[in-house]
């Protein structure tokens, strides 16, 4: 089984956001400010007109990530080839750093549930995806960045805790890690576990990436909203991932109710700002 070698070897790019339809406009005119940013792959791969055009403008002048939303890497589905020969036309194109997906399942049949799934975390799993995942990574002839994701349910079966999950999938693979740092307090806080235990059991040079969004508190569990400025807690877990693992390329989620091109940048800004804070304060014990 090939197991290609972690993108860009950790590359640092900086800090960047989510590229998204209301900011073309600042891309097309005095620009994107940021460091990088990562596009929504499912949202360029008719591969012309207006979109494409922006990415195309943005790419001249920036690092660009790709992630998509629609692998559904864990599902027992066929792959779908015709998305991965769309997938690999883009990245030709627009030669990202690096791209990437969620480690998920959300495909059954010829049915596509347009969510990001957890998946039970056994060793068939395992052995499941890290052969889905080797196809995916010949066929693209890129490693990919999975991501871990907020989870709502869990599964009886599981053997593991899904930190250990993501370790030994990715380890076996040769893929990499985009940490969600939100994520990981979203799914902490519905199934009652440290957030500190998850990012400090996680190998350090597969974490490429990281993610820091906002979430919504429903009451009874917490909910992966994207809307909003990212909380205190992200950003207090943000300091700990990077204090245990690092400088590490980072991207601000908002996607409902986004604030202007303004607001996006400064968060970008605290996000630079705070792992400067965090590495300032040294590292944490390995």
């Amino acid at each position: 089984m090939a197991t290609p070698e972690p993108p860009a070897a950790r590359q640092h790019l900086g800090h960047g956001v989510g590229l998204r339809v209301p900011h073309f406009e600042q891309a097309l005119g005095p620009g994107l400010d940021v460091d990088l940013v990562e596009a929504i792959s499912e949202n360029f791969l008719p591969g012309g007109g207006r979109p494409m055009a922006v990415l195309q403008r943005v790419r001249a002048t920036m690092p660009v990530v790709l992630h998509g939303v629609s692998l559904a890497i864990g599902s027992v589905a066929p792959l779908r080839h015709d998305y991965l020969d769309r997938l690999a036309t883009l990245i030709e194109r627009i030669e990202p750093a690096w791209v990437g997906d969620h480690l998920c399942w959300g495909a059954h049949g010829h049915h596509h549930s347009h969510d990001l799934l957890p998946l039970p975390y056994t060793e068939e799993a395992i052995e499941h995806v890290v052969q889905r995942i080797d196809a995916v990574q010949t066929r693209l002839r890129r490693a990919l960045v999975l991501e871990n994701v907020s989870s709502y349910v869990g599964y009886r079966h599981s053997t593991m805790p899904e930190w250990e999950f993501l370790r030994e999938v990715v380890l076996r693979s040769g893929a990499s890690i985009l940490l969600d740092v939100n994520n990981v307090i979203v799914s902490a806080v519905n199934f009652g576990f440290e957030p500190q235990r998850y990012v400090d059991a996680l190998p350090s040079d597969r974490i490429v990436q990281l993610h820091l969004a906002n979430h919504a508190d429903r009451g009874h569990f917490r909910f992966d909203s994207h809307e909003g400025p990212v909380p205190e807690a992200v950003w207090q877990l943000h300091a700990h991932v990077v204090r245990r693992h690092g400088p590490i390329t980072t991207i601000v989620e908002w996607d409902n109710g986004l604030g202007s091109w303004t607001q996006l940048r400064e968060q970008a800004d605290r996000a630079r700002a705070n792992e400067a804070a965090a590495l300032a304060h040294g590292s944490a014990t390995p």
